[in-house]
């Protein structure tokens, strides 16, 4: 497993980890620090950062375009997946868009449902299909 993968692993943790207590992004990375002797990976920061930085604006493409799957009702797994995957395929250049879109699909076969790769391979790309409008 790449270190990048490892690091997207760890934001969805965190970001989950938020969202679940409904707390900041940034109070559960300082809490893990605090806690436990793991380092968090430049490029977490990076993930979870991004997606903090542009959430309402990734929350309202995927509203947009997930047809008939509000975000409320998605899985929270896959919400913060698709989170990621937005974020690194819209606003992280370094990141090719056809990995970002293969790195979510693969983090959704190992935590989410039977049917979540499908899913978020579908969306993220028409999200793709749409990247230059929905950045211009």
């Amino acid at each position: 497993m790449s270190a990048r993968t490892k690091a997207r692993t760890r934001a969805l943790e965190v970001l989950f980890e938020a969202e679940q207590r409904s707390a900041s992004a940034f109070d559960m990375i300082k809490a893990r620090r605090e806690q436990t002797d793991q380092t968090i990976n430049p490029y977490t920061m990076d993930l979870v950062e991004g997606v903090v930085s542009m959430q309402e604006t990734i929350d309202e493409f995927l509203s947009t375009y997930s047809q008939g799957w509000p975000l409320e009702r998605m899985p929270s797994v896959d919400r913060i997946i698709l989170r990621i995957g937005a974020w690194e395929l819209l606003y992280n250049d370094d990141v090719p868009d056809k990995v970002a879109i293969s790195e979510a699909v693969e983090l959704a076969k190992t935590l989410s449902t039977d049917e979540s790769p499908s899913f978020v391979n579908g969306l993220l790309s028409r999200l793709h299909q749409l990247k230059p409008s929905l950045l211009a």
